[in-house]
C-alpha cells in the first residue's frame, strides 16, 4: 500500500509541475517579445542572434548571454522552451534580456567554425578570435537592445563553457560577471577527447560522425543528417570490430577536419598547448564563478582545473568561486540533483544550487542585489555522507596526502609493506578482449559509469583488486588523488587504469528502499549491499610517465614509476565501509586499446596489438600506492 501512495504522490507532483510549467510558458509569452538579429563582427562575418527581451520598459534590465555551437533554436517566432521549463524561468522573471548565440561558423552564423579556437592575446584590426566575438556581441547589444542597463553576464555548459571562458578573456567593461560550466579546456590531458595522452575514442568518433563535425557551407536552420550508419546495440561489441584508429578514421571519410587533425597530434605539442586558455587567464577581469560535476563523465577535469589556474593568476581581490556538485554532465541546470545512477544524494542539489548560488551571482553583479557575503571560495559537496562543505580555499591547507600502499593478498594498508611479503601482483592485458567500462550492454556512452557498480571488474582475471578491512571511522577525502604505481611490463608500452572505490556493507540499504529482489525472476531494485561504488577513476597511457610532450618506450621486465593525478574527489568512506582500488591496462571502448608496444597508435594496424604481461610491484624495495587527501 506504501508503495501505491509513493507512486499516487509522484503521478501528482509530475502534474503539478506541467502545470506549473505550462503557467510560466503563458507569463513568458505575454512578458517577452522574441528577436532574430544578425550581428556583424569586425572583420564583416554575421553571427546569428537570439533575443529574448521583456516588455516592461519601466526599469532597465541586465542581458545575460550564452554561445553556443549547438544551435539557439528554435528559430522563427517559436520561443526556447527553457525559459519554462528549465530554471531559466527564474531569470525571465527577474527581467532579464536573454541572449543566445549561435558561434562563428555554427549554424545560422556566418564564417568558418575553428574547434576550440586558439585566443589570440595580440589582436590587430579585424583579428578575430572567441574573446573579440563575444567583445563585438556585447557592444551591439548595449547600443541596440532598448531597456538595457549596461552589464551583461555571460555562462554556459560544456564547449559552451569554453566560451564563456574566452568572453572571459574579452576585456569588455561590460562584462561583470562570468560562469564557466564544465568548460572545455585541455583536450589533451583530462577533458572529452584524453586523459593523460589516452584516446576517449568513444566519445570523441560519437562526437564527430553523429553530425558535429561535418562542413557546413553554409547557413542552415536543421541539423545534418548522419551519413554513417553503425549497429547501434553494443558499443564494446562494435568498437572491438570496427578494430584499429586507421578504421575508424576509414569511416569518418575525408571531412572531419578536426579528427584529422588530433590523430596528427599524438603528442602534447605547440598544437594542444595553443587551445588551452589557462595560460590567458591572467587577462580576466569579470566576476567568476566556475562550475562542475564530481561525476561530470566529459569536463570534469576542466571546471577543477580552470579554478585552479585563475587562482594561480589572478589579482587577490579578484572574484573567483568554485561549486562542485554530485553532477553528471549539466545535471546542476536540470530539475532533479537527487541521485546518478544507483547512488543517491538525499536532496534536490540542483535545484539548491540554482537557488542559492547561481540566481544570486548574477543577480548580484548585474542588478545590485541581494548579497554574496555567505557564498565561501569553494562550495563542495561530499558524497557519501550528502552534505555540502564551504571552504576558504580548496584544496583546504587542512588536507594531509596520506599514501595508502597496495599490499600482497589484495589488501591496502598506511604503511609500507613488510619484506616478507610477495613484492607484486601480475596479469596479462590482452587488447582482443580489453575490460569493459561497464557492465551494461548499449551504445551511447553512460552518464552512470562514474558511480558504476564496480563487482563487474573484480571478478576478472585481469584487474587487480586491493581493499582494506572495514572502516572503525569514517574517512574523508577532499582534494586530488594520485596514483603511485611502480610496474614492468613485457612489451613496450602499456596504459594504467586506476580507480578508488567505495564498497559498501553487505547490508546496506537507502532509508525506505524496497528490499532487494532474492529471487531468480529479473527486476526489482540495484542490490546495493557490497555495492562498490566507483568514485574516482582514470587512465594514463605509459609512454607519457616521464613527458606529455616527449614519449619513451618501456624496458621489457625494467621496474619503473608510473605516476600521476586523477581529478579532485569529495567524498567521505563511512564505518563499515571499505575503500578498494582497481589496477587495470584497458577502458574499453571509453579509451582506444593501446597495442602495448611503442608505436604511433594513431596509425597502429591490428597486426600490432599483443599480449602483456603486467606486474604491479608492492614490496618495500618498489612500493605502489593511491596518494589520498585526507582531512581531518
Amino acid at each position: 500500500m506504501k508503495h501505491i501512495y509513493a507512486g499516487i504522490l509522484c503521478v501528482l507532483l509530475s502534474l503539478t509541475a506541467a502545470a506549473r510549467s505550462a503557467n510560466d510558458s503563458v507569463w513568458v509569452q505575454t512578458h517577452y517579445v522574441k528577436k532574430e538579429q544578425y550581428i556583424r563582427m569586425r572583420d564583416g562575418v554575421r553571427l546569428f542572434t537570439t533575443i529574448y527581451q521583456p516588455l516592461d520598459s519601466s526599469e532597465q534590465h541586465p542581458v545575460l548571454m550564452t554561445r553556443t555551437p549547438y544551435s539557439c533554436a528554435p528559430y522563427g517566432k517559436e520561443m526556447s522552451p527553457r525559459l519554462w521549463d528549465s530554471y531559466w524561468n527564474t531569470y525571465a522573471r527577474e527581467g532579464y534580456i536573454i541572449v543566445i548565440q549561435d558561434v562563428r561558423g555554427r549554424w545560422m552564423s556566418e564564417g568558418t567554425f575553428i574547434d576550440i579556437r586558439p585566443f589570440n592575446p595580440d589582436k590587430r584590426g579585424a583579428d578575430i578570435d572567441e574573446a573579440s566575438d563575444t567583445y563585438d556581441t556585447i557592444e551591439w547589444l548595449l547600443q541596440h537592445v532598448p531597456h538595457n542597463n549596461g552589464r551583461v553576464g555571460l555562462f554556459g555548459i560544456s564547449y559552451p563553457g569554453f566560451y564563456s571562458t574566452m568572453g572571459a578573456l574579452s576585456g569588455h567593461p561590460a562584462l561583470k560577471a562570468v560562469s564557466p560550466q564544465a568548460p572545455v579546456t585541455d583536450w589533451f590531458h583530462g577533458d572529452d577527447f584524453h586523459h593523460n595522452g589516452a584516446f576517449f575514442l568513444m566519445d570523441c568518433f560519437g562526437f564527430y560522425t553523429k553530425g558535429f563535425g561535418y562542413p557546413r557551407p553554409h547557413p542552415v536552420s536543421v541539423a545534418p543528417v548522419q551519413q554513417l550508419k553503425l549497429p547501434c546495440a553494443d558499443n564494446y561489441q562494435t568498437f572491438l570490430q570496427i578494430g584499429t584508429i586507421p578504421d575508424f578514421t576509414k569511416l569518418t571519410g575525408d571531412s572531419l577536419v578536426f579528427w584529422k587533425e588530433l590523430i596528427a597530434h599524438p603528442d602534447y605539442d605547440d598544437w594542444w598547448k595553443a587551445r588551452d586558455p589557462r595560460q590567458h587567464v591572467s587577462r580576466v577581469q569579470p566576476a567568476m564563478l566556475v562550475v562542475g560535476g564530481l561525476f561530470d563523465a566529459e569536463d570534469c577535469y576542466g571546471a577543477w582545473n580552470l579554478y585552479k589556474a585563475i587562482e594561480q593568476k589572478k589579482q587577490p581581490s579578484h572574484f573567483n568561486k568554485l561549486v562542485m556538485g554530485p553532477w553528471y554532465h549539466g545535471q546542476w541546470a536540470s530539475n532533479d540533483g537527487t541521485r546518478l545512477g544507483h547512488v543517491q544524494f538525499g536532496d534536490n542539489t540542483a535545484t539548491w544550487y540554482q537557488e542559492q548560488v547561481e540566481v544570486p551571482f548574477f543577480n548580484y553583479y548585474l542588478k545590485d542585489k541581494g548579497s554574496l557575503a555567505g557564498l565561501p571560495e569553494a562550495t563542495i559537496f561530499f558524497t557519501g555522507e550528502n552534505r555540502w562543505r564551504q571552504f576558504a580555499a580548496w584544496p583546504s591547507p587542512a588536507v594531509q596526502n596520506k599514501p595508502l600502499y597496495l599490499q600482497s593478498g589484495g589488501t591496502l594498508g598506511w604503511h609500507l609493506p613488510s619484506a616478507n611479503t610477495r613484492a607484486w601482483s601480475e596479469y596479462v592485458s590482452d587488447p582482443a578482449h580489453p575490460v569493459p567500462y561497464t557492465a551494461d550492454v548499449h551504445y551511447i556512452r553512460t552518464r552512470d559509469y562514474m558511480t558504476d557498480d564496480q563487482r563487474f571488474a573484480a571478478r576478472r582475471a585481469d584487474v587487480l583488486t586491493f581493499e582494506t578491512e572495514p572502516l572503525t571511522a569514517p574517512v574523508t577525502l577532499g582534494g586530488v588523488v594520485t596514483a603511485d604505481l611502480s610496474v614492468s611490463v613485457t612489451g613496450t608500452d602499456a596504459d594504467f587504469v586506476v580507480k578508488l572505490i567505495d564498497v559498501f556493507p553487505d547490508d546496506f540499504r537507502y532509508p525506505g528502499a524496497p528490499q532487494a529482489n532474492m529471487t531468480r525472476d529479473a527486476g526489482g531494485p540495484h542490490p546495493m549491499g557490497g555495492y562498490q561504488m566507483l568514485v574516482r577513476g582514470d587512465i594514463f597511457r605509459g609512454r607519457y610517465r616521464n613527458s606529455f610532450s616527449h614519449p619513451e618506450a618501456f624496458t621489457p621486465g625494467k621496474v619503473e614509476k608510473v605516476r600521476f593525478d586523477l581529478p579532485d574527489v569529495a567524498h567521505t568512506f563511512q564505518k563499515g565501509h571499505r575503500i578498494m582500488v582497481q589496477v587495470q591496462s584497458s577502458w574499453f571502448p571509453l579509451a582506444d586499446r593501446n597495442p602495448q608496444q611503442f608505436i604511433n597508435i594513431y596509425e597502429a594496424k591490428e597486426k600490432d596489438f599483443k599480449k602483456a604481461g603486467i606486474r604491479v610491484y608492492h614490496g618495500p624495495a618498489h612500493p605502489s600506492a593511491i596518494v589520498l587527501p585526507v582531512l581531518p
